[in-house]
């Protein structure tokens, strides 16, 4: 008897066109179902985790608009300066936005500085060094910053304040030098230290992550190493650049004890080295806990201010980061 002719083969013609398919194994359809059931609750988690911060970010600004509604309903007389909520918290916008651009202004270009250097220039061995001095600086607490500055800083920038109002007093900015040197121009070089090790951070990581095809092509065509950088790698690295200096933007305007310990109290003057100036967060820690009624109003109100511009500044550098990733490169 031939092999076909064995009991139990199934010689039935098949239908043309039929392709023999196999029944998975048992474990491998559990597995399957595991790895879908697994899926499901990873997307699930995700969604609530997202639905969460809106939740909370839109449960703060209730909270905020509502404990600050008496001020925007009360006489002007009867709040602070006798002229009205936005004639007393426009000073303190005003400090906030120049402490914080001052701030980011000097710390932008150092941090890139560093992160080309470590990404780079640099050994593996010594940019590992760096880079890990510059997180571990992150993890300095805000008080610490404003110990420092207030007891170290700030006197050693006197003899440079007194040099500004010799030679530079015809600028505003710089007269009436203070004698201690709690200015708003030390609170914000000390931001800009504060601040350095986000912006170095995300644009070392941003640097790192460059194309290196698109690096050794810039390098094949003749270019330096330096224009290779300016023509592959921060093209490419700026969007990140951008992101990483709006975190640092979002820190330097909410920062409240190092400024509040820096600063002496006292109303805004469009004076950087001079004493009396004040932002919206030191504002808010200097009054707060003896704060009542509709005293307690206005430093909440101000706090809200605070939200909007902070929530604003992060959509605008949401937009630019967008805009900025067009760029094939970053794509």
């Amino acid at each position: 008897m031939s092999s076909s002719d064995q009991p139990g083969d199934d010689v039935s013609p098949r239908p043309e066109g039929h392709v023999a398919t196999r029944e998975r194994p048992e474990a491998e359809r559990h597995s399957g179902s595991a790895r879908r059931l697994g899926d499901v609750l990873f997307g699930g988690t995700a969604l609530a985790s997202g639905l969460l911060i809106l939740a909370t970010l839109a449960g703060v600004a209730i909270f905020l608009f509502a404990e600050a509604l008496p001020v925007f309903s009360a006489n002007p007389e009867e709040i602070t300066g006798d002229n009205g909520f936005f004639a007393y918290v426009w000073p303190l916008v005003i400090g906030t936005l120049i402490a914080s651009l001052i701030a980011l202004v000097v710390a932008t270009p150092i941090a890139v500085g560093i992160a080309l250097f470590v990404s780079h220039y640099a050994n593996r061995r010594i940019g590992n060094v760096i880079g890990f001095v510059i997180d571990l600086l992150a993890a300095v607490p805000s008080v610490v910053f404003g110990m420092w500055g207030l007891q170290v800083f700030a006197p050693a920038v006197v003899p440079l304040y007194g040099w500004l109002q010799d030679y530079l007093s015809w600028i505003p900015f710089f007269t009436d030098a203070s004698s201690t040197g709690r200015t708003l121009l030390t609170a914000s070089l000390v931001l800009a230290v504060m601040i350095l090790p986000i912006i170095t951070s995300v644009s070392r990581e941003v640097f790192l992550q460059t194309p290196t095809l698109h690096q050794e092509a810039a390098l094949a065509l003749g270019a330096t190493k330096w224009e290779m950088i300016t023509t592959a790698v921060l093209p490419f690295g700026k969007p990140g650049v951008i992101g990483g200096t709006m975190l640092g933007l979002g820190r330097a305007l909410g920062e409240t004890m190092a400024v509040t310990i820096i600063l002496s109290p006292g109303a805004f003057k469009l004076n950087l080295i001079g004493t009396g100036n004040a932002t919206i967060p030191s504002e808010i820690a200097l009054n707060f806990p003896e704060a009542s009624g509709l005293r307690l109003s206005e430093l909440i109100a101000a706090g809200l201010v605070l939200f909007v511009i902070t929530l604003a500044v992060n959509l605008f550098a949401r937009w630019i980061v967008e805009k900025r990733a067009e760029f094939s490169g970053a794509n």
